[in-house]
């Protein structure tokens, strides 16, 4: 049972890694590559999508990680585990504290509402979903590391 549990944790830490890995460096460099309506409605859309399945996966992701840690306290590895899990409560603060304020704001944004400085909102969101990305990744990393 143990196993199926690290194997689960892994794959769905993997994808969502891969989403967001997705967004950072092919669909925002896509919806850049947009006339600007466009590439705002896409963001906008992006946010409306994403802003409401991807909490879910991160919490899912960090409790699984917990519960692995918990199920395996005295198995080798449990170390990596819980660093995998503590990037994942970094994560999670991250996107409370710097991207979800944003996200709420540009998903109700439209052409004729935006505000002028629109860009300069996407281009910090941009940069802070770059270090949550990194953060992740290392998560994902160490929960690998675990399986071996």
């Amino acid at each position: 049972m143990l196993h199926a549990l690290q194997v689960f944790t892994t794959v769905t830490v993997g994808l969502m890694v891969g989403v967001e890995f997705s967004v950072a460096f092919v669909m925002n460099r896509i919806f850049g590559a947009l006339p600007e309506d466009a590439d705002q409605q896409a963001r906008s859309h992006g946010g409306r999508m994403l802003g409401a399945l991807m909490p879910v996966w991160y919490i899912t992701s960090l409790v699984l990680s917990a519960v692995w840690a918990v199920a395996a306290w005295d198995e080798p590895g449990t170390g990596r585990v819980l660093t995998a899990a503590a990037l994942l409560i970094v994560s999670v603060i991250m996107s409370l504290l710097l991207l979800v304020p944003i996200n709420n704001r540009g998903k109700t944004w439209t052409p004729e509402n935006r505000p002028e400085d629109w860009k300069e909102q996407m281009n910090r969101w941009d940069r802070y979903h770059y270090a949550r990305v990194a953060v992740i990744v290392a998560a994902f990393a160490f929960l690998v590391a675990a399986l071996v």
